[in-house]
């Protein structure tokens, strides 16, 4: 035991006087122009290292740097900088007066992938397609030494994004760790955060790189992407998800393709291919599918309803209000501008306030601000919708354009969607031609104007039941006949069509039909969709439910009653002139049966008197 003891020793002390020979016999800063013109040669990029080079030999091999930098051709920025560097060396190749350098280490680096760290060389060609073979080094160059990296870790980094004039994206916190062979192939692990508006995106990435023909293309095997992403106006469980992809880029055109994209978030899932060619005027192109996408889920939006009108949990943390006029809100699609784009959406099952829709086909192309939207169709319950039209985000406000082909919709779900009164519910119909400003429902209602077809099955008008109003209104007026003694709260008519035309926030129905197995109406009115007003003057016929004075009802059957509903849409007033009605009605009778009267009697006496009192 003693013996091995002392053999370890005597091996210990062989390693630290090998090591503190190679400290001394060998200067590190002896390759440091050679590291300078390796890197010129092979990329050409300007290394600068400020200061002298030192060993570190616990508890690994290392050389320290101080500050550095890497600059690409013509930049005014370098596109790597940190305050240290340190570069772990094999000892080994060491002994035979070569640096092979096991990974380089960079803590607190700032990577800048800005134009002012782009390559600046004006007049330059074009880099060829296919990788141009490095020129051999000079002779000195490779005479004493072998310069090699297997591995870079980035610790405590930032990195700076900006393209064109666009505001910059600092990626913060980035620890990134990449591995690569002799082939040009690299693992790549990095992990990160973002904050921007109040917002925090959370990531990390594994991938397999395909470094073979950089810089002038190159490719990436993403198999793992995890995120999560928090703050104002996102849920407050956050949004959190992983995906995979492959991507590729391609120098000479400027392009990244994505395929096998999967994505998630939450409980949603997205699948398709994606490319871009950037620039000055960058081209987008997506293709998605997904199963089902639940934007309730991931924007934490919830419906209105008395139980959630009080004190209540918050779902989303939310940002700084800032009151602004309607009509003077900003253009949110500006950014639409500055880029191309065609987009193809498919989803088979969409959430969108609290509104289920299926089937949903999205087809839309953007120029630079002017977007085409040729189709936008679905299916929600049993009926459709298509809304193909064209926006243009060019100025200061959004100007739309929708042609609507609405088939046989749920209209109490999407009053519902936006948080407004089911004053009225049904299978609705529309088929118009509308335009206007801005997109939201407070757009919609004050600054959108247009014309169609609305018609309606099974509707039921809430709050008010007609038939009974009428009913009891006769029956005060006269014992000879009553009315049903059920009633429901609200009136059904089985089939409603008019004609309407919406102009600065007020809905005008012209030529309004409705019927139904005890009731027929007819007449106009206007809808105000700011103030939530209606003020609509009909003609109503009750022809069932009746029991009585079997001419009296005849008569009732065929007397049009005027029927005014006005109001707030929650709670609407009326009014009805039955009494006058009724008289005009009882009177003409009594005239008619006069006149029979006379007519069979002509050489009656009496008969010119009755006639003078009858023409009174």
């Amino acid at each position: 035991m003693r013996r091995l003891l002392t053999t370890l020793v005597i091996l210990l002390v062989v390693i630290i006087a090998g090591m503190t020979s190679l400290v001394f016999l060998i200067n590190p800063n002896d390759f440091r122009q050679y590291m300078v013109e390796r890197v010129e040669m092979k990329s050409g990029y300007q290394l600068a290292i400020n200061g002298p080079l030192r060993w570190h030999v616990w508890p690994q091999m290392s050389i320290i740097a101080g500050q550095t930098s890497l600059t690409a051709p013509g930049a005014k920025a370098p596109v790597v900088s940190a305050e240290n560097m340190r570069l772990d060396v094999k000892l080994w190749p060491l002994l035979s007066h070569q640096l092979a350098v096991k990974q380089v280490l960079l803590k607190n680096a700032v990577v800048r992938l800005t134009p002012d760290s782009e390559e600046n060389q004006p007049g330059a060609p074009v880099a060829p397609s296919t990788p141009t073979p490095v020129a051999p080094a000079a002779p000195d160059l490779e005479a004493g030494w072998k310069f090699d990296i297997d591995k870079l870790s980035i610790v405590d980094s930032l990195l700076i994004w900006q393209r064109g004039n666009d505001d910059q994206i600092n990626v913060r916190d980035i620890n990134m760790e990449m591995d690569k062979n002799d082939n040009r192939q690299a693992t790549l692990q990095v992990s990160s955060r973002i904050s921007r508006n109040q917002r925090d995106l959370a990531f990390t990435m594994t991938a397999e790189l395909d470094m073979q023909h950089y810089p002038q293309a190159f490719a990436a095997n993403i198999s793992k992407f995890t995120y999560q992403l928090s703050g104002a106006d996102i849920p407050v469980k956050g949004v959190q998800g992983n995906g995979a992809m492959q991507a590729s880029y391609q120098r000479d055109t400027d392009t990244v393709k994505l395929s096998q994209l999967n994505l998630t978030a939450n409980d949603n899932q997205i699948a398709g291919t994606a490319s871009a060619t950037l620039g000055d005027s960058p081209d987008y192109q997506l293709n998605l599918t997904a199963n089902k996408l639940d934007l309730d889920a991931l924007t934490g939006w919830q419906p209105k309803t008395d139980e959630t009108s009080g004190e209540s949990t918050p779902a989303v943390t939310s940002a700084p209000v800032i009151a602004r006029d309607v009509d003077n809100q900003p253009n949110g699609l500006s950014n639409l501008q500055n880029f191309d784009a065609s987009l193809a959406l498919k989803v088979a099952e969409l959430t969108y306030r609290g509104l289920k829709i299926q089937n949903l086909v999205l087809n839309a192309v953007n120029q630079q601000g002017q977007v085409g939207l040729s189709t936008f169709s679905g299916n929600m319950g049993t009926g459709t919708f298509s809304l193909p039209g064209d926006m243009d985000v060019t100025g200061k406000q959004i100007q739309v354009h929708l042609v609507p082909d609405v088939n046989k919709i749920e209209l109490g779900d999407v009053l519902a969607a936006y948080g407004l009164p089911k004053a009225l519910t049904g299978s609705f119909s529309l088929k118009g031609d509308v335009n206007g400003k801005g997109l939201s429902a407070a757009d919609f209602a004050r600054r959108w104007q247009g014309e169609g077809q609305l018609s309606m099955d099974n509707a039921h008008l809430n709050g008010i039941n007609i038939q009974q109003l009428i009913q009891q209104a006769v029956a005060r007026s006269s014992d000879k006949v009553q009315g049903l003694e059920r009633y429901d709260h609200y009136s059904q008519i089985d089939t409603l069509r008019a004609q309407g035309q919406l102009a600065a926030g007020t809905l005008t129905l012209k030529n309004l039909e409705g019927q139904s197995p005890m009731v027929t109406a007819k007449g106009n009115g206007t809808i105000n969709m700011a103030d939530q007003q209606v003020d609509m003057n009909l003609l109503i016929r009750v022809t069932g439910g009746w029991k009585g004075d079997s001419n009296l009802i005849n008569t009732l059957k065929t007397t049009d009653i005027p029927l005014r509903v006005y109001g707030p849409w929650a709670q609407m007033g009326y009014q009805l002139q039955v009494d006058q009605v009724l008289r005009q009605t009882l009177e003409q009778s009594a005239r008619s049966a006069i006149q029979n009267w006379i007519d069979k009697r002509k050489d009656s006496k009496g008969n010119d008197e009755v006639q003078k009192l009858l023409n009174k």
